[in-house]
């Protein structure tokens, strides 16, 4: 099994600036593709950004101000976020996939305010 630990949530004002951080441990070989989801109260969870093989992808409403990158032992997963707005305002998961399972860390709240 895989165990993802997220860390580095937090309250910040608009504008500011964050890095979460996922830390994967357990059985973790063979393990490429890594991504942030968030959700919202009472929304659905979205994708926010994913990175495997080399290539990342964005949702178009961070596109510009986060980026997802992996560190060099594979086992950690970064998201800095930049210009930070109070519709940034989630839940944040880590996720990991190795067929044939998802694998979710238990979240770390960010919130942002005006």
């Amino acid at each position: 099994q895989v165990q993802l630990v997220e860390s580095g949530g937090g309250l910040v004002q608009a504008g500011e600036s964050l890095k979460l951080s996922c830390a994967a441990s357990g059985s973790i070989d063979n393990i490429n593709f890594m991504a942030w989801y968030r959700q919202a109260p009472g929304k659905q969870r979205e994708l926010v950004a994913d990175i495997t093989s080399g290539s990342t992808n964005y949702a178009d409403s961070v596109k510009g101000r986060f980026t997802i990158s992996r560190g060099n032992a594979k086992n950690t997963v970064y998201l800095q976020m930049n210009s930070l707005q109070p519709e940034d305002t989630a839940v944040y998961y880590c996720n990991a996939y190795r067929w044939p399972s998802h694998y979710w860390g238990q979240g770390t709240l960010v919130t942002v305010s005006a």
